[in-house]
């Protein structure tokens, strides 16, 4: 009997507390997702350092032989002012030294991925004036950007994902979920086509460097926002038209942001993942809920006025409840009235 009312009151408890179990299965769905990441990462790329490192070292004893006249602190030295100023885009390879990193394409191109939150992290203000202007540029851009695109992609989306659904079902008697699922598919495949294989194939031929996969993992770095600024286009030596190419990867890098969001949002919208973000969410009170709510909350408030008011009158009454009322016995004395 306790068995079974310990086991009742658990199923109850489950029961009532869904959307929390819900969250909480969700938060260690996640923790195992970065784990299983890191798992990955470190087992692929740990490899491939360590080679590096070792290919490095024979590098620099093989260099440091062959020019005995040089220390290796001087080498050193030298070494890490290079990876320093690499760091800020400035390279002294000859190669590299004709192509500046702010003229005007290459700084609006730095605007462009700044306010993006994109940030390849390639080029990175080198005074403490340009600095503290990118703070204050990024303070303001980024939410003017934000309502910059939510604008762009409310009104694209009345006409690349509403108005059809809408004539679909109205026209043929399609159920809205299943044609709103068909259109959100036919629009991946497009946006994937145009905004991924596309200008991947179209990279790997601008860039000298770049295979299939490399410009593919660059428009996916890039229209992710993740930015991890191991592949730049146009930082290539003696680039053909630097200016005008910087400047179309700059549109490219724009249009491609708002046809992504397009995208994520028509997938938002559909009722099937509508309905998997509810197990999650907190549940919101109904209208009537809130009205009742509102309506008991104005009546306690109005009763706690109203006794505030009457409080003085019915101190009044008490304070003067204990003197004997004057009457007159035939009600008519006219100085009892």
């Amino acid at each position: 009997m306790l068995q079974s009312l310990t086991g009742n009151s658990c199923v109850r408890l489950i029961q009532s507390n869904k959307s929390a179990w819900y969250f909480l299965f969700l938060v260690l769905g996640y923790i195992l997702y970065l784990v299983f990441g890191a798992v990955v990462f470190s087992s692929v790329e740990l490899p491939c350092e360590d080679r590096l490192r070792q290919q490095l070292r024979g590098i620099k004893r093989q260099f440091l032989q062959e020019h005995q006249c040089l220390s290796e602190e001087r080498l050193e030295e030298f070494l890490s002012k290079a990876l320093e100023a690499s760091n800020y885009g400035v390279s002294v390879l000859n190669n590299a030294s004709s192509s500046w990193n702010w003229d005007f394409t290459s700084s609006l191109f730095f605007a462009s991925t700044v306010l993006s939150t994109t940030g390849y992290g390639h080029t990175a203000p080198l005074s403490d004036g340009g600095k503290a202007f990118c703070i204050i540029y990024s303070v303001i851009g980024i939410p003017f950007t934000l309502l910059f695109l939510t604008a762009v992609v409310q009104r694209i989306m009345v006409f690349s994902t509403w108005r059809p659904i809408m004539y679909i079902h109205t026209r043929w008697g399609l159920s809205k979920p299943l044609v709103a699922l068909i259109h959100a598919t036919l629009l991946a495949v497009v946006a994937v086509s145009c905004f991924f294989l596309i200008p991947a194939a179209i990279f790997s031929v601008l860039e000298e460097n770049w295979n299939f996969l490399e410009s593919f993992y660059f428009c996916f770095i890039s229209l992710s926002t993740i930015g991890l600024g191991d592949y730049v286009p146009g930082e290539a030596f003696n680039q053909k038209f630097r200016e005008l190419y910087k400047l179309g990867i700059t549109v490219y890098l724009l249009v491609g942001l708002i046809a992504m969001l397009v995208m994520l949002e028509t997938f938002c919208e559909l009722q099937q993942l509508k309905q998997l973000r509810k197990i999650f969410y907190l549940k919101t009170e109904l209208a009537q809920d809130r009205m009742s709510i509102m309506e008991h909350d104005h009546l306690t408030f109005t009763s706690m006025e109203d006794g505030i008011v009457n409080s003085p009158q019915e101190e009044k009454n008490e304070n003067f409840g204990d003197f004997p009322v004057l009457t007159s016995p035939g009600g008519d004395d006219p100085m009892i009235r």
